[in-house]
């Protein structure tokens, strides 16, 4: 079975199970959202109280349906509806983005994460993919060093050579490429110990960002975009992970 035809069959077992539209159960599926359960047909005897509906968390980008109704007095339905008659899925992202914000008085990031969600529930996109098309993942850790001790992990080839020696191979050596290349302009810091490292690996781009914590701590987060596909995302998720992982024990010894 396709990867289209098993997703339609899981819209459609969900449909059934639940008594949503197609296009509701869609969208919950694409989400992660997990059905309400249906109440049991009525019958005599001590009522039982149905057990409480289990939701996951917005997609990275989008917006909950509490969190709609708190800003905008509308849920996420109406917001499509609004969109549909727009017909953001042919205009575009930032079109139906600034039609929400400038029509309907959407505030500006509440409009941005209001088309995310449409177009992740009308399948236009899916998590961690762009409203360009392209795939993109973020992994942070707050790591207990200075941002120069950071710095001074990835620009010391005995130290780098530490920590990168468990890592994946491709990663530890496109690191090391963009730290030692003649063209690297290293880490970018600012006055306020904030830090940014930008390089290509292959197609892909990476983009670390250094930001000062208190009590002694930065927190690094690595941005990796133009990737393949979702899986892509999270190959280089878990790779992401093992390398921050790694350095984070170099810190701490």
């Amino acid at each position: 079975m396709t990867r289209a035809r098993a997703l339609k069959h899981v819209i459609r077992e969900r449909a059934a199970r639940t008594g949503e539209r197609y296009t509701t159960a869609r969208r919950h599926v694409l989400s992660g959202i997990a059905p309400r359960p249906i109440a049991p047909a009525a019958r005599s005897g001590p009522a039982i109280a149905a057990a409480p509906m289990v939701t996951t968390a917005p997609a990275k980008g989008s917006v909950s349906e509490a969190k709609c109704l708190e800003k905008t007095g509308y849920g996420l339905e109406h917001w499509f509806a609004v969109l549909d008659r727009f017909g953001a899925v042919e205009k575009g992202h930032t079109a139906a983005a600034r039609h929400l914000y400038a029509d309907h008085q959407v505030p500006g990031w509440y409009s941005q994460g209001i088309t995310v969600a449409y177009e992740r529930a009308r399948g236009v996109r899916v998590p961690n993919q762009r409203c360009d098309g392209e795939y993109e993942v973020s992994v942070s850790k707050v790591l207990t060093a200075s941002a120069d001790t950071v710095i001074r992990a990835f620009t010391d080839a005995r130290l780098r050579k530490r920590w990168t020696a468990g890592v994946d191979t491709g990663l530890a050596a496109a690191l090391t490429n963009a730290v030692i290349g003649k063209t690297s302009k290293g880490f970018v810091v600012r006055p306020d110990g904030r830090g940014r490292f930008r390089y290509k690996w292959d197609d892909t781009t990476v983009q670390f960002y250094l930001e000062p914590r208190p009590n002694g701590k930065v927190s690094m987060v690595v941005q990796h975009t133009r990737l393949a596909n979702a899986s892509a995302v999270e190959a280089r998720r878990a790779q992401w992970k093992v390398a921050f992982n790694a350095l984070a024990d170099l810190l701490a010894g």
